[in-house]
Formats: structure tokens, C-alpha cells, sequence
């Protein structure tokens, strides 16, 4: 099985009380459940892509976190995993660490970075269904006034039409982005369709 998960932010203390409010007690305590929720998910034989902000910490305290998680690990790079550049970083514990990539998910097409992209890659493939193929994940933004309007943006291009080479009238544009920012799963990592449910059921209850 292949999952997906952002912003995990293990060692930020302030996390707890700023920002994203996550209510531990400490850092410590974040960390720990961080790393019970990933491994009761992951086994050793999945691949978990990461999607950015996966520690403050240094190298070697990042280290022994990545030693304790289950999985075959991908790193998209964030803007706060600056342990990346230390020597002392075990980068061999990921199979590649990318700033980007494009992947293939069970015949989706997915766009991954730690920031959102608004206009990108394959947004416009569609199955015979009119649907959209392509999925942009990423993170950065948490739960924030900047993921509100990333919504917005996503709910003004699917309701704006366009005609392309293979319609016969201006058709909606499709906006497959979603955010994977680890609180969303309660910081268990998650397969593309279970972020496509997640997403759902998290815009549902934004309506409500």
C-alpha cells in the first residue's frame, strides 16, 4: 500500500499551543503519539510519501524518529526540514528526497509538493465519466486562513467552464487538490482514496 501524509512537525513544541492548538503536554508526548498512530497503519512493507515539514529537530534526533516508523519513506522537501542539510542525516532511510514529483496512483496521476499548486499538471485529464484523473496533494497551510482559500480557489474553477480539444461544449474544469495535513487523519497517514473520503467528509461538514 502506498500513503500519504503532511506536516507531522515532530520536536515543534509550540505547535501545541499556536497555530494548530494540538493540546499536548509536550513535544515528547506529540512525538510519541505521532509515531504510534503512523505504526498502526504502516507496516514494514508499505511506502509512506511525506509531503513536507516532517521535523524541526535536528539531525540526529530526526534520525532516531525515522528509525522507529514503519514503511519505505519518500520526502517532498518543506520549508522546515532544514535537518536535510546536516551531515549527520541518514538520507538512505528515504528511497528519494524531492522538492517535486509526479506520480502514478492505481491509474490516477498525482501531483505532490509541500506547497499547493493551483494550475497544475494533467489538471484538465478526464475518465469517460468527465471526471477528473489527476491529483494534486500537498500541505503547508495546516488548517489555516491560507487553506480557506485554497478552497475557495478550487470551488471558483470548478465552477468555471471550458471547452477543450475533445468537448463538444464549455465543460467545469476539474480541482482534485487536497490537502494532507496530518491532523485531518489524526496524524495517521492515508492512501489516495482515503484522503479523497477524507476530503469529502471534511468539506461536508464545513456546509453543515
Amino acid at each position: 500500500m502506498r500513503y500519504y501524509i503532511s506536516d507531522l512537525h515532530f520536536f515543534h513544541e509550540n505547535l501545541n499551543t499556536q497555530m494548530d492548538c494540538r493540546g499536548f503536554d509536550s513535544a515528547e508526548k506529540m512525538n510519541a503519539y505521532m509515531i504510534s498512530q503512523w505504526n498502526s497503519k504502516v507496516r514494514p512493507g508499505d511506502e509512506v510519501v511525506i509531503l513536507g515539514d516532517f521535523s524541526v529537530g535536528k539531525a540526529e534526533e530526526t534520525n532516531r524518529i525515522l528509525n522507529l516508523l514503519n514503511g519505505t519513506l519518500y520526502l517532498i522537501t518543506g520549508n522546515h526540514d532544514s535537518y536535510i542539510k546536516e551531515k549527520e542525516f541518514h538520507k538512505e532511510r528515504f528511497v528519494w528526497i524531492k522538492p517535486y514529483a509526479e506520480m502514478h496512483d492505481n491509474r490516477r496521476k498525482v501531483i505532490l509538493s509541500h506547497y499547493p499548486v493551483f494550475c497544475y499538471n494533467g489538471q484538465y485529464r478526464k475518465n469517460r465519466k468527465g471526471e477528473g484523473t489527476t491529483y494534486m496533494l500537498y500541505g503547508h497551510v495546516h488548517n489555516t486562513q491560507d487553506e480557506q482559500l485554497v478552497q475557495k480557489f478550487c470551488e471558483i474553477t470548478r465552477k468555471t467552464k471550458r471547452q477543450g480539444k475533445y468537448d463538444r461544449e464549455p465543460v467545469p474544469i476539474p480541482c482534485n487538490m487536497i490537502n494532507c495535513f496530518c491532523m485531518f487523519s489524526d496524524y495517521v497517514p492515508l492512501t489516495l482514496d482515503e484522503w479523497i473520503e477524507n476530503d469529502k467528509r471534511r468539506k461536508q461538514m464545513v456546509i453543515l
